[in-house]
């Protein structure tokens, strides 16, 4: 294995030049930091990070903390991407990535212990139930944390602008005609009850009645939850001409639904997903939906974090709000 000494020897200079170049110290000029990192690369040196640790009493490794409700991990395409987007920003900045992905803590430990014990700097937590007493201790620990798609008061967080996101499409559903709109949200969240509440403001706007036969209760990407409520939607006497699914993933149990039904889409009825995954565009019809902005929530979510873990005292426990796209698919069907 090749040594610092080595690479010293290479460039005759002492082995304290090559530290200093090798992490980018202002006293070794630029010509020679370049020599000696381009040495380095070809010679295949490679820090040791446990000593790195040891001498700067940093160890430049980020968690991720990501436990969804529906046990889907990283085929999760919402948080998947937003997980992809830190891991590259982070890893550009110089930091590692170290997953914390667990229904319950490990080896006995709670999430913080286990932070600790892998020696992160900060953690990310990308989707969590923030009311257990291990998600409670470890955000109001002294650890650097940002949540995504969560609002945790003294902590920053990014998050997708559900309000605005459900406004537009809630906005154009209603341009298109439709009155009679049901909604099938998700399980209890600051997501969902953003979505919730800008759906009923929308109603509100365009002077329609809310119907409490029309809003149902689905866990996300539960295709058989929303299969289920929509089989009850399309037996009401007075049917939406609407649905509004969780998700653009569960909308394929909606879309079931109806075709088993003998209905078409939309000619018949009207269906609309959300977060605008690949899959929303490769169904017949194309899937009407709002895309949520997954590269920047993760890339915002990694600059927060680092910038938390450098500037301490100069970095605001602000919320970050990134807006969507809507996407006017061929699911709604024009009325009138």
């Amino acid at each position: 294995m090749v040594s610092m000494k080595d690479v010293a020897k290479e460039c005759g200079v002492s082995v304290a030049t090559v530290s200093k170049a090798l992490n980018d110290y202002s006293d070794v000029g630029e010509e020679k930091r370049r020599e000696i990192k381009e040495t380095a690369r070809r010679m295949g040196y490679l820090p040791n990070l446990s000593a790195r640790a040891l001498k700067t009493k940093r160890t430049y490794n980020l968690g991720i903390l990501f436990v969804d409700e529906a046990q889907s991990g990283l085929t999760h395409d919402y948080f998947s991407s937003i997980i992809e987007s830190f891991k590259v920003t982070a890893e550009a900045k110089g930091y590692d990535i170290t997953f914390v992905n667990c229904s319950t803590p490990r080896h006995g430990r709670s999430y913080y212990e286990h932070c600790r014990y892998r020696g992160l700097e900060g953690i990310v937590i990308a989707c969590i139930d923030f009311y257990t007493p291990e998600a409670q201790e470890l955000i109001r620990s002294d650890l650097p944390v940002v949540t995504v798609d969560y609002v945790f008061d003294g902590r920053p967080s990014v998050a997708s602008d559900n309000v605005r996101g459900m406004r537009e499409l809630m906005e154009y559903i209603c341009g298109m005609g439709h009155r009679k709109i049901a909604y099938i949200h998700g399980l209890d969240s600051s997501t969902t009850r953003d979505r919730l509440t800008s759906f009923y403001r929308v109603l509100a706007d365009y002077g329609i009645e809310p119907r409490d036969e029309y809003v149902r209760q689905a866990a996300y990407r539960d295709t058989e939850g929303t299969e289920r409520l929509t089989y009850e939607l399309l037996d009401l006497p007075d049917r939406p001409t609407c649905i509004i699914c969780p998700d653009d993933f569960s909308a394929l149990g909606c879309i079931r639904a109806v075709q088993s039904r003998g209905l078409r889409i939309p000619e018949d009825i009207s269906v609309v997903g959300y977060d605008g995954i690949t899959l929303s565009q490769v169904l017949e019809p194309r899937l009407t939906t709002v895309r949520q902005d997954t590269r920047t929530i993760g890339r915002r979510s990694a600059e927060e974090l680092i910038s938390l873990i450098e500037n301490p005292r100069t970095t605001l426990a602000e919320k970050i709000l990134v807006p969507g796209e809507l996407v006017r698919g061929e699911s709604v069907r024009k009325l009138g």
